[in-house]
């Protein structure tokens, strides 16, 4: 399983049928967070979403809209008994603020915070477990802004059975097979690993782009993902005010995603000027007709 479920697709002020940004990402029996905006624990809860497997948290950056539900689900995983770890990756400052309203309440978190600070304009791999892979990148915002890839991808090798046996290799190596070793059998004979085994199927890739002004730079993280999620804060006759205030538009988006060879984009971030999102669709669709809205309660399979 390897899906995007949207809590909240709306921009700088909630309105009472749409939220600020957070998304939880599903990679098997692990749970993502990207972004945490305010009422994002009532999301959770309201589209029965296992608290308790939540692992990572990935602020992209420090506007309010995309953090200021942290310190509530912080202190509701708290109440509820969590002991179990949780990762944060956000800019740097987030973990004083994190410290500071911890300590002015008088809470004392029963779990362990493991806190990864993101540097500004760093890119790279920030985190590996198991066949998940997260790198980040930074994006074109007014303050230190960054984009996360999600990557899922089988590791270990396909064994070929019938191979295996023929060139009589225990079933007990047959895990080491799979994780590329070869086989030296007893009569000196070495067996290739590529006889006996074939390539993991090519994993599948989801890219979030946060806050960004258009930025055709951002095109080589965003190449060939089967996933696109990119913010359309402004229909594409207010690309002035979008340039202006660092967002990006309709065209903008579908225009990124087309040239970056996407098999599926997702839009939102959406200003809450606007009460209808139709208009959204019928702007980004010629230029890329694989567009959804990010509907809030919806997941979307990567």
């Amino acid at each position: 399983m390897f899906g995007v479920t949207i809590l909240g697709n709306n921009s700088a002020i909630p309105t009472l049928d749409r939220h600020p940004t957070a998304q939880i990402i599903t990679c098997n029996d692990q749970l993502l967070l990207i972004d945490c905006g305010e009422g994002t624990q009532l999301q959770i809860a309201k589209y029965r979403i296992k608290r308790g497997k939540l692992r990572y948290i990935f602020i992209s950056h420090l506007h309010g809209d995309h953090y200021f539900g942290l310190i509530g689900l912080l202190n509701t995983l708290n109440l509820m008994g969590r002991v179990d770890p949780l990762s944060i990756y956000a800019p740097p400052e987030m973990e004083q603020i994190i410290q500071l309203q911890m300590e002015c309440s008088g809470t004392a978190l029963r779990y362990e915070i493991n806190f990864v600070p993101l540097m500004p304009g760093y890119n790279g791999v920030i985190l590996e477990d198991k066949d998940l892979t997260v790198s980040c990148f930074p994006t074109q915002h007014r303050i230190s802004c960054f984009g996360f890839s999600v990557e899922l991808q089988k590791k270990k090798r396909k064994l070929i059975p019938d191979q295996a046996k023929a060139y009589e290799v225990p079933s007990a190596y047959y895990g080491k097979l799979q994780d590329g070793a070869d086989y030296l059998r007893k009569d000196g004979v070495l067996v290739k690993n590529d006889w006996v085994t074939i390539p993991p199927e090519k994993g599948k890739r989801y890219v979030y782009c946060a806050d960004t002004i258009y930025d055709i730079n951002l095109l080589p993280y965003l190449e060939g993902a089967d996933l696109i999620y990119h913010e359309t804060t402004y229909l594409h006759e207010l690309e002035t005010r979008a340039a202006e205030r660092f967002h990006s538009t309709t065209v903008q988006a579908a225009s990124l995603a087309a040239a970056a060879h996407a098999k599926r984009l997702l839009i939102g971030h959406f200003s809450s000027m606007y009460t209808e999102l139709d208009q959204f669709l019928e702007q980004t669709r010629p230029v890329f007709p694989n567009t959804d809205i990010a509907e809030e309660g919806v997941t979307f399979l990567v």
